[in-house]
């Protein structure tokens, strides 16, 4: 990793402004994203050939002289200052850290602190609690553990709507418009990141947040510690897990954890990785650590398109891959980021009209993937277990016609009943998906274990 020798000394000090941009409410929202790839159109339609999905994988970084950073009137502040740290620099002193370009006080807060050089970034700072590495990490399911990642849902029917970054202030709304539609989504959720704090410090908001999104029956997942990037303006270069040590990737895994069992009494068991970058090494410790890998299929950008002019560029790339498709052959994967006004409050409701709509069901990553709810986390140190999670599963609201069919076109039960001679199914209906060996409709064990008839429905195991 090269860097350019604009690199300054300073002293932490409290939360500021970062990165917002000026149309965004509340400055301290960054713009944040890296250069991730659009997915959109590797969106699964089943029995279409399959498209190439890879981690992205870091580009060269250009090395920057301080002629280069003269042109652009950069120079000045920082050659006041003494002290000068980074690559090819050496560390700061204890007590002191490290922002790529000085913004104010910024310079000790995540994501712009560099962990590898300032010993004070807020990053390298662990956050009380009972430590987790010890906790057993057995492998139970079919969803693999670590390896190359997950990109798509195995079930159609099915879009798994992801946000990364938060919780953050507009996280609690975003709940509210999930309630409203009896949505579920899975969160990816960054520890000290954005200047808000540690996640579980109590005199901050985030801990009830995070409790309120497993009460009502949402997806918890780790986007790490504090996801820290490095950012000049020039270019975004990101600390990502190909930029880091083997220690530090494990601690940004290991601290959140700490965070997370703290105030839920257990961990995740589903991870993304920062600027979903995660090599060899990477994908080795998450098989270690017992975490999936999980990509996406399908970005709207939201992240790129912040402002009230743009966002609707994100609303064509969500109807480009949704809108008028067959729900019953196709499934998303979908990214976003809670931490972006427009997002929450102007792209969210579109694609929860939309999902509902064209006939997908709004489920977990867990869920699209058919992974038991008891798998998607580990109990916590000592005497720590994982609460049973008692929402049902979505009914699949695929409909014959646009948007998709349950059964090819067959009747939805009415009455519970399915089967027949007039081959009644279950998708669609009130009862549940699962057509049971006598012919009820369900969505139990009982209805979806043996003798489940898959004609008659759907989700049989």
């Amino acid at each position: 990793m090269h860097w350019s020798g604009i690199f300054t000394f300073a002293v932490c000090a409290s939360t500021v402004a970062a990165h917002a941009a000026a149309h965004e409410p509340h400055q301290p929202v960054p713009r944040v994203g890296g250069n991730r790839k659009l997915l959109s159109e590797l969106g699964v339609k089943r029995g279409s050939p399959a498209l190439p999905r890879k981690p992205r994988q870091p580009g060269p970084i250009k090395e920057y002289t301080t002629d280069d950073h003269e042109k652009r009137g950069e120079v000045e502040e920082r050659q006041t200052v003494p002290e000068r740290c980074g690559p090819g620099r050496g560390s700061c002193a204890a007590g002191n850290a490290i922002a790529v370009q000085p913004r104010g006080r910024d310079y000790c807060l995540a994501p712009d602190c560099q962990i590898s050089y300032g010993p004070a970034c807020d990053g390298n700072v662990r956050p009380n609690g009972v430590d987790t590495s010890t906790v057993p990490r057995p492998r139970v399911g079919n969803v693999p553990y670590g390896g190359v990642g997950i990109y798509d849902c195995e079930t159609v029917g099915d879009i798994a709507i992801t946000f990364d970054d938060g919780p953050w202030e507009y996280t609690s709304d975003l709940l509210d418009m999930f309630a409203e539609y009896d949505a579920k989504a899975t969160f990816f959720i960054t520890g000290t990141n954005l200047h808000k704090g540690r996640l579980n410090d109590p005199a901050l908001p985030w801990a009830s947040i995070i409790q309120r999104m497993a009460a009502e029956g949402h997806q918890i997942a780790s986007h790490t510690w504090s996801r820290n990037e490095a950012v000049t303006d020039i270019e975004i270069i990101d600390e990502n897990f190909s930029r880091t040590t083997t220690t530090q990737a494990r601690n940004q895994m290991i601290w959140n954890e700490i965070a997370l069992n703290d105030i839920l009494g257990y961990i995740p068991t589903y991870m993304r990785p920062p600027y979903s970058i995660c090599p060899e090494s990477c994908q080795n410790l998450m098989a270690e650590l017992g975490y999936h890998i999980v990509y996406f299929d399908l970005d709207t950008e939201g992240y790129l398109h912040t402002e009230p002019t743009q966002i609707q560029r994100s609303k064509d790339i969500w109807d480009a891959a949704v809108e008028g498709t067959d729900a019953c052959a196709t499934g998303y994967l979908q990214i976003e980021h809670d931490i972006h006004y427009q997002v929450v409050y102007n792209l969210t409701g579109h694609l929860l009209e939309s999902l509902f709509r064209n006939g997908y069901r709004s489920v977990t990553v867990g869920e699209c993937l058919g992974d038991p709810p008891e798998n998607w986390y580990r109990a916590g140190p000592g005497a720590g277990s994982v609460p049973p999670y008692t929402h049902d599963p979505p009914t699949p609201t695929c409909r014959p016609g646009g948007g998709g069919g349950g059964g090819g076109g067959a009747p939805v039960s009415e009455d519970g009943t399915c089967g027949g001679a007039d081959g009644v199914t279950c998708v669609g209906s009130e009862f549940g998906n699962c057509c049971s060996q006598y012919g009820w409709c369900g969505s139990s064990a009982d209805h979806c274990g043996t003798g489940c008839q898959p004609e008659f429905g759907s989700g049989c195991s």
